[in-house]
Formats: C-alpha cells, structure tokens, sequence
C-alpha cells in the first residue's frame, strides 16, 4: 500500500550544460521510488520530451500537456498520464514549451507561474520530480520557485562543473528572491567510468567542492541505461540486473535514508 504525504516533496533536477544524464536520472530515480510504493509525479518541462517518452507516453498523442499547465490553460490534474509503471504517473512536455520565456516576459510575475498550478491543486503523491530543459532560463526558474530543492547530476567527464556555477548563483537568486526553502538536495555523479582515472579525478573535484551534498551512489556508464529510452522504458523496466539499474535503486534507497535522517 503506498503512504501518500500530506504535501508532496518537489524535487527539480536540473543542470544548465546538457548531456549530464539530467532526464536519465529524473526517470529512473521516479521508477526507482515508485517501486518501493512511493506514488511519484514527473513534470516534464523540457522541450525535448524525452522523460515523457522514455516513461512510454507518446506526447503528440498526450491530449494535455505542461505548457497548457503552466499558461494556466489546463489544470494540473487533468493532465496527469497514469504510465505503465505502477506508482509512476507524468505530466508530458510540449514542444510549445520552447516560446515559454518570450511568452512569459511581459507577465506579471512570469517566475510564479508553475508553483500557482501547483498550489491551487496540489496533487496526492509523495514526490513530485520536475525535468528541467537544460538552460537557465524561465521553465527551470519557475521549477526552481515551486521546488523544495534541486538535484543536480554531473557527469564524471572533461568540464563537468562547467556551468554548474552558473546554475548555483541562480539557486541562491531563486533563494533569496523568491523562495527561502529551496535548498540543495544533493548532487549525483552520472556516467562513471572506473577504468577512466578522469572519471576518478572528476569525482573527487566534485566531492571536494560540494561534501557532503554528493550522493555516495555513483551511476557507472552504462550501455543499457543509454539504451532503455528508445524501447520507452526505465532502466529498471528495461534490465534490472544491469549496473545502470542497481545504481539507481541505491541512490533511491539512499536519498529515501537522508530524508528519514532530516525528518529526526
């Protein structure tokens, strides 16, 4: 039976240089709570989709969409898509998301547009993840504001904290400006490769620079996990055994630990 909190945790994951594994993470860590009963929501506002697809849901075939939601022109409970996997449910990107910021700039208060959706009908699930576009404009400013923290993934490569700065000045603008509660949920290493040394390198610049808000579950470079998005489905769904799958439900397992941990 799954426990439903009485508000759900949001949770944006997000990083401005693409490539990162940001959606890779957003999907699997979904599945990877939603299989140990936690009902889960993703909010898909990347233009590109992928979340949406790789959770098995044709978004041209999705009657409502995340634009719609965040223009006020639908509400957000009617546009959730129950998916395949039990527990997992979305809310599907559109590409009318590219034209968001133009759309918003002459708005009042463009930075609140998400988090008013979100308040006027707060749906029943345990966490809510949002897939932000891989920029730092007005959809990941708006998932910043209605967001409780932000996951970051960096991948263990060549200028991994590229941009990584760029994004936590606009965190602590966020922050300061808009909402006080947003903090760090942590930062995930994504694409390990143990036989690279640069992976090795990489890892220990990151720890050394954010401590204790990296995960200590690392996700491996896995062909598997590149390879689940074009069947439609999670890597768990996909191959559970693979070293992809396992890092996710770690890294589930351990965000699941830190929050029991906060909550004392």
């Amino acid at each position: 039976m799954t426990s439903v909190h009485t508000r759900p945790r949001i949770i944006s994951i997000s990083n401005q240089k693409g490539g990162v594994g940001k959606t890779t993470t957003a999907v699997n860590l979904a599945t990877a709570l939603a299989a140990v009963n936690k009902k889960v929501l993703i909010l898909d506002l990347d233009p590109q989709g992928n979340a949406t697809t790789s959770v098995g849901i044709d978004r041209r075939k999705a009657p409502k969409n995340m634009y719609q939601v965040l223009m006020g022109e639908e509400k957000l409970s009617s546009s959730i898509i129950w998916t395949k996997i039990p527990n997992l449910s979305v809310v599907s990107s559109s590409k009318d998301l590219v034209g968001v910021d133009f759309e918003l700039s002459g708005r009042e208060n463009p930075q609140f547009f998400l988090k008013n959706a979100l308040e006027a009908e707060m749906p029943a699930y345990d966490y809510i993840l949002i897939d932000c576009p891989p920029a730092v404009g007005m959809l990941t400013v708006n998932a910043l504001v209605a967001a409780d923290s932000v996951m970051v993934p960096i991948q263990c490569e060549y200028l991994a904290l590229e941009g990584v700065a760029d994004l936590m000045k606009t965190v602590e603008r966020v922050k300061k400006n808009f909402n006080p509660r947003l903090d760090i949920q942590g930062i995930v290493l994504t694409m390990f490769d143990g036989r690279n040394r640069l992976s090795d390198l990489v890892a220990q610049d990151v720890r050394s620079f954010f401590g204790q808000k990296v995960y200590n579950t690392v996700i491996p470079r896995n062909v598997r996990v590149s390879e689940a998005p074009s069947h439609g489905k999670p890597i768990l769904l996909y191959d559970f055994k693979s070293s992809g799958a396992q890092a996710y439900i770690s890294l589930a397992g351990e965000i699941l630990k830190r929050e029991r941990e906060y909550a004392k």
